[in-house]
């Protein structure tokens, strides 16, 4: 890491002991007034976001080192933010819905005999199997895809297949379809490793994912015998979102942000998304203060997101279509504090990359708001890819605009993002990404300071304006055109870095 890197991590290990001691922690002292958008950020301070951190670090160590949804963890995770939020004077609602949790047991894979790392999809079948390997054509357009793909020779083979266009449930079911006894996705992208998801209860062969160098790699071995251990328990459980809304405000133009409060099984999930999540709690506090806006304001702490964004679906879904057309545009945070970070906005605009879906209209007005803020404040700044890997995928299929901030997850730094940021490169945003070691050591105070800011500002800019996705000259979210302070060489940055939604491409 670099000295700004540990400095960070040793002022958060201070943060931590400070306010460790009581898993409660009181609202804000009352400012009052109606500050402008710049002094309201700047009474979102880095410490009292690091202390709902610490908070969360607690409840998960007094719950079993997880605060996965489902879990006692979880349940404490969101009794502490709706009780700081109805001390605040929020309405709390909690949603209650019930789905299906995957956790892997078991993941190992052999080629004539050698070990190779292999990251087990989230909801394979279990099995272990052996068969010699195989391998789709590697210069397909659509690897996989197809069932013309699978040629006869695919039966009783463990099948290396390109990630790529169709999701990994298509080619799991395609490549079951055709006798494969096992399915392997290996990725399009170098050093990144490949975490999967498929759709839950799909029967067939088991399904695991190789980084692009292993992929390649086994291509040379095709033939040798392989044996392909996939274990995972799959079971059906119950959880809850927590939503949140200002007592004042348009309610036919919503303001609305979300973070994902669930960690995955593995660890505490600090900055996956602990982060996130405190970011807009802090938020929420301070807002309660700054009383009325002319647009009302909604926060949500999204449950089951790490077992594929179930429970953004289910709030989106859950609303009619006069109810999701009262939202004006929604903000999301997943990841804000990664330990070799960037500061990535969701590029809506299109500007550096392509986006794999569709963008709503106004999303590229949202963007501004984030990247006027940074440029104003001399922060630099990159895109990260609009790709709907995260919750505000069940918001864009049903048209709502949608922004956010990302600091990276096991995508790779590239020297131009330490020129920009500082930090290590050749090595993941977050080495810890879906790790026990997710704790708060694991968090750069900079980068988080600086996002929780952002939201900040970007809120009661939002709810300030009567007009929120018209930007003209004099709004305060304007951006300055192309010509934002963007770092080059930045080939990534794909969401939340796993592909946990069964109907996103692989």
């Amino acid at each position: 890491m670099s000295r700004r890197t540990r400095r960070s991590a040793l002022t958060l290990g201070t943060a931590a002991a400070t306010f460790a001691g009581s898993v409660l922690l009181a609202a804000p002292a009352s400012a009052g007034g109606n500050p402008h958008p710049h002094g309201f950020a700047q009474r979102v301070s880095t410490e009292e976001v690091a202390a709902h951190l610490a908070a969360f670090q607690e409840i998960a160590d007094t719950h079993g080192g997880n605060r996965a949804s489902g879990t006692p963890g979880y349940d404490a995770s969101a009794d502490y933010v709706q009780q700081l939020l109805e001390e605040a004077g929020y309405q709390v609602e909690r949603q209650y819905f019930d789905f299906v949790a995957s956790s892997t047991t078991a993941q190992a894979l052999t080629v004539a005999g050698a070990a190779v790392d292999v990251i087990a999809m989230e909801y394979s079948p279990s099995g272990t199997v052996t068969g010699a390997l195989s391998a789709l054509a590697a210069d397909d357009a659509t690897p996989g895809c197809e069932a013309a793909d699978y040629p006869e020779t695919v039966a009783g083979t463990v099948v290396l297949v390109s990630r790529g266009t169709c999701s990994f449930t298509v080619k799991q079911q395609l490549a079951t379809a055709a006798g494969a006894v096992g399915v392997l996705v290996y990725n399009n992208v170098a050093d990144e490793p490949l975490n999967g998801t498929l759709g839950e209860a799909v029967p067939g062969a088991p399904a695991g994912g190789l980084t692009q160098a292993a992929g390649q790699a086994l291509l040379g071995q095709v033939g040798q015998q392989a044996t392909l251990d996939i274990q995972v328990e799959v079971t059906e459980t119950a959880t809850s979102n927590v939503i949140a809304q200002t007592p004042y405000g348009d309610t036919e133009n919503v303001i609305m942000l979300g973070a994902h409060l669930d960690s995955v099984p593995d660890g505490p999930g600090i900055n996956d998304n602990a982060t996130g999540s405190a970011g807009i709690l802090q938020t929420a506090l301070e807002l309660a203060e700054v009383k009325p806006t002319q647009n009302a304001v909604r926060f949500a702490w999204w449950g089951a997101e790490e077992s594929g964004l179930i429970g953004s679906w289910e709030y989106v879904e859950s609303l009619t279509e006069a109810e999701r057309g009262q939202i004006a545009g929604y903000l999301n945070f997943d990841m804000i504090g990664s330990p070799n970070h960037i500061i990535g906005v969701y590029d809506a605009d299109e500007s550096t990359y392509t986006a794999p879906v569709a963008v709503p209209e106004g999303s590229a007005s949202l963007e501004q708001v984030f990247t006027g803020y940074f440029d104003r404040t001399q922060q630099p700044w990159v895109d990260t890819e609009f790709s709907g890997r995260s919750d505000y995928q069940g918001f864009i299929e049903y048209g709502i605009p949608a922004t956010g901030l990302f600091t990276g997850a096991d995508d790779i730094k590239t020297p131009e993002e330490v020129a920009l940021f500082g930090g290590t490169a050749g090595i993941p945003h977050d080495p810890n990404y879906h790790s026990p070691a997710d704790d708060l050591s694991n968090v750069d105070l900079t980068a988080l300071g600086i996002n929780s800011q952002a939201i900040a500002f970007a809120t009661l800019s939002l709810a300030q304006d009567p007009t929120p996705l018209d930007l003209t000259d004099n709004h305060p979210g304007k951006g300055k055109g192309k010509d934002k302070g963007k770092g080059t060489g930045h080939d990534r940055g794909q969401g939340n870095g796993g592909d946990r939604s069964t109907d996103v491409a692989a």
